[in-house]
């Protein structure tokens, strides 16, 4: 009996000493779920900047029965500001830096210029003006390729453009005058890059430059009175330069992941 009394009174101290121990060991901390940032998910976004012709445009008045150029002249635009709306989605794989996107943008530009021909100028009041205008809208369906660090981002895009443009000639010969003008939609390509920063989990700034390939010649000819129905002007619209800066929205920006600490 002694022997059982002693014994149980050692289990006890055993399991108080054990108890004790475990109570100063410390608690580990439960997993933290934390935002990492990923470039993943659609945007929408809105954009300003400027646009500037690549080359003058020039105009041609040639005898389209003998196809022989008579003169020519060239005349330049002013540059235009632009501004529009974005929309477009991303796809960054999981633990992959590179970044694919599709993207349409819509916006304003209007470039226009005017040169007389510079032979009839000293017999006044005789003119022939040429005028060039590409705008009010234009729009692009683009494809992205970048490449990012964490909230970073450098790409560069490229695809189909849609531009309208206008040329027009205004003329007097004699007691007679001419004006007759010419439009169209020309569907063309675009390529360029940009940069893009992530100041938030949703919102993004970026700097892109994008050159519009257009490169089309309007054509109109005489009316039999101020020139012979033979007579015409072949007026080129060439390419354009643009560079904007941009906001973006993208939702559901930021992908939870567990972190352990």
């Amino acid at each position: 009996m002694k022997k059982l009394l002693l014994g149980t009174v050692a289990l006890i101290a055993i399991a108080g000493t054990a108890s004790a121990a475990d109570l100063r060991m410390p608690v580990k901390a439960p997993p933290v779920v934390a935002p990492v940032f990923s470039w993943t998910g659609c945007y929408i976004g809105g954009y300003v900047g400027g646009a500037w012709r690549a080359d003058d445009g020039d105009t041609v008045y040639y005898d389209r029965l003998g196809v022989r150029a008579t003169r020519g002249w060239g005349y330049s635009d002013d540059s235009s500001f632009i501004g529009g709306g974005t929309l477009g989605c991303n796809w960054q794989p999981v633990g992959s830096n590179w970044v694919l996107g599709l993207e349409g943008e819509i916006g304003y530009l209007s470039l226009e210029g005017s040169a007389n021909d510079p032979s009839v100028l000293v017999v006044a009041p005789n003119y022939i003006t040429a005028s060039g205008k590409v705008g009010d809208w234009y729009g692009m369906i683009t494809g992205r390729l970048g490449y990012a660090w964490d909230r970073a981002l450098v790409y560069v895009k490229g695809g189909a453009a849609f531009v309208d443009t206008e040329t027009t000639i205004a003329a007097r010969v004699g007691a007679n005058t001419f004006l007759a003008s010419t439009s169209d939609t020309q569907a063309t390509w675009t390529v360029g890059g940009g940069i893009e920063w992530a100041f938030d989990m949703n919102w993004s700034i970026k700097a892109e430059y994008m050159y519009i390939g257009v490169d089309q010649t309007h054509t109109v000819c005489g009316n039999g009175v101020a020139f012979a129905t033979t007579d015409c002007f072949d007026t080129n619209v060439g390419g354009i330069h643009t560079a904007k800066i941009g906001l973006n929205y993208r939702f559901g920006g930021g992908a939870p992941v567990v972190a352990r600490y």
